[in-house]
Parts: structure tokens; sequence; C-alpha cells
């Protein structure tokens, strides 16, 4: 997986964890079979079978093509292909289609940030945190977008104000910041 400078990595990792631990998201009343396809997809993806889970997912989804956790798992896994924006096309295809499910907000986000669309993916975490407010992934991720944010807005003040004393600390505290996290 690409790195992300000031802490992405952390939030690409987050993210995608978050992608690959929501077994039971949508589960209430799926069927047996589309359970066992959710399952085998995750577990592929688990694997670091992407392009097997990916085809898995679209096998599944022509004869379900409005399951949207095979959709979520299907941009998980174009994600980890490194189709980008096929995985925002699929991400965003889900906030349109289930606006009430945070989980795709958050994963938009983290394809934005890695993008270096730092306002889309600021208002795609909001979303996610103003559908579950307790979504510690997706405020863990904000955290990350506010410091690179505050990164560029510093960075550029002290282009503006090379003898500002106070700018250069600043930037060092974000430059010291972990860029990899442990997966949860």
């Amino acid at each position: 997986m690409p790195r992300f400078h000031h802490g992405f990595a952390r939030l690409r990792s987050a993210a995608c964890n978050t992608l690959l631990g929501l077994g039971c998201w949508l589960a209430v009343g799926a069927a047996q079979a589309q359970s066992a396809a959710h399952e085998e997809v995750a577990r592929l993806l688990r694997a670091g079978l992407a392009e097997q889970a990916q085809q898995k997912a679209e096998a599944g989804l022509a004869t379900q093509p409005n399951d949207a956790q095979l959709r979520f798992l299907k941009g998980v896994a174009q994600s980890q292909r490194g189709q980008s924006e096929a995985a925002s096309a699929t991400f965003s295809a889900l906030t349109q289609d289930f606006p009430e499910l945070p989980e795709p907000y958050n994963n938009l986000a983290v394809l934005e940030a890695a993008a270096g669309r730092l306002d889309a993916a600021r208002a795609a975490l909001e979303t996610a945190l103003r559908l579950n407010p307790g979504y510690a992934t997706a405020q863990q991720n904000l955290g990350d977008v506010y410091a690179r944010l505050a990164g560029r807005a510093w960075a550029r003040a002290l282009e503006l104000d090379p003898a500002n004393p106070a700018l250069q600390p600043r930037l060092q505290i974000l430059q010291q910041l972990p860029t990899t996290g442990a997966v949860r």
C-alpha cells in the first residue's frame, strides 16, 4: 500500500481494516448464500487476494446488484488493487444509494486524502461522523486530515512570513507524527 505523509498510512490502514471488519454491518436479514459470499470475499481480502475478492464480489453482484455489503467489499478490493478511481466511484455510488451508511464515506475520504483532496476528505469524514458519532476510525481519520490541513496552512504562512518564529516548531511537530499505525 502507498504510504502517506503526516499519518496517512494510518488513515489508509485503519480504513482498510474497517472495511474488512464489517462482516455483520448489513447482515441482518441477509440470505445465507449472500452471507457466505460476503464472508468469502472478506476472507480473500484478508488473505491479500484482492483480484479474486473483486471477481467474487462482481459475480455476486451480477445476481444481487443492490447488495450494499458486496458493493462495499468490491470497493475495498479495488482500492487494494490500486484502482483508486474505480474504488472512489464504487464508494461514491454507495453514498448515493445508501446515504445512511457511514463506512462508504470513511473509505471515500481515505481515497480523497490520498489524492490530496483534503477538503473533500474532510467533508466525507464529517458526514460519516454525523451518521455515526461513535465511529472512532472516522474520528481518527478526521484528525489526520485536520493535521495535514494545518501543515499546509502553516507551510504557506511560513512562505509568506519566513521570520515568524512560531511556524517552524509547529511544522516540526507535525513531521514527528507517526506515518504508520497499528491495524485495528
